[in-house]
């Protein structure tokens, strides 16, 4: 059973994997036609969204070197393998998300005061373009975003520059039609609090992860409650679950028994029970007695 779980976890690995890839050349083509036609077009909304896809491109890259890294088998140093890589990844690009925002947030705040001249019309057309090519790749990661906390670190960098895009179209249709020049920093700093609102989130679940907190999707009383109904069982006592990386969790416990059922058939039926109902890989749980469990808490 948990190795039909790794093979599953690679093989998930291996599409995000291709995913990424392909949304990393289309985004670095991108980036390139992006910061020319900010520069040529003086819109902030424009820059900001170059600045976001530069960390979309960094995102990537790291996202995809994360996963090489988690698919290296484990050693005798490192035990759990590389899977905790995934989850850096994830953190290192959450923080970066919310840097980036603060420094558009600053610059359109100056911007309000003073709003420069923005040519409209090819504002309008980059902006246009990276809407296009951030559509395609925030619909190939949404695939694999429910699935790994990585790929879901890559996908708000996408789904941020989509509504950068989207932000930069408007905007350039508001200087376009009305010669309203506020609209690129508003635009930019709404932008800016989108991407800030999802970059919290994401770096709080890495942490989560980062200190093998019980996963939200886990009732840990619930689940005590579901191991002590099984026939013979009478108690669960250091109960532990954690993540070890998107979708890979960890459990360790020791159940009480009462003698007859203090068998190999009833571990199988507990891990099996778990595996079943819970979906957790790693398990390590040890069958106890009543009177062992006397001696050891004496000895403690």
């Amino acid at each position: 059973m948990p190795g039909h779980g790794h093979g599953h976890h690679e093989h998930i690995a291996g599409e995000n994997r291709r995913r990424l890839t392909v949304v990393l050349v289309l985004t670095t083509v991108y980036l390139i036609a992006e910061v020319i036609g900010g520069v040529l077009t003086n819109s902030l909304a424009l820059l900001s969204d170059a600045g976001h896809m530069l960390t979309d491109v960094a995102a990537l890259v790291l996202a995809l070197i994360a996963l090489w890294f988690a698919l290296r088998p484990a050693t005798p140093r490192k035990t759990y393998g590389y899977y905790r890589l995934e989850i850096l990844a994830a953190l290192f690009n959450g923080l970066t998300l919310l840097a980036i925002s603060v420094v558009v947030i600053v610059e359109a705040v100056a911007r309000l005061h003073h709003p420069p001249e923005v040519h409209g019309l090819g504002m309008l057309v980059v902006a246009f373009g990276g809407l296009v090519v951030n559509i395609i790749g925030a619909y190939l990661l949404q695939h694999g975003h429910a699935h790994s906390l990585n790929i879901r670190a890559a996908f708000y960098h996408m789904l941020g520059d989509l509504v950068g895009s989207l932000g930069a179209v408007v905007a350039g249709v508001l200087i376009l039609t009305l010669n309203w020049r506020l609209a690129d920093p508003i635009i930019a700093i709404g932008i800016a609090v989108l991407i800030i609102i999802s970059a919290i989130q994401l770096v709080r679940e890495a942490v989560d992860v980062l200190l093998e907190a019980t996963p939200r999707h886990i009732d840990i009383e619930a689940l005590r409650t579901a191991i002590c109904a099984i026939d013979g069982v009478g108690e669960v006592h250091d109960l532990h679950i954690w993540t070890l990386t998107s979708g890979m969790y960890a459990l360790s416990c020791h159940v009480v028994v009462d003698a007859p059922n203090f068998t190999v058939p009833k571990l199988e039926e507990i891990r099996f029970f778990l595996h079943e109902q819970y979906e957790i890989l790693h398990l390590t749980i040890q069958l106890e007695t009543c009177e062992l469990t006397v001696e050891e808490e004496i000895h403690l």
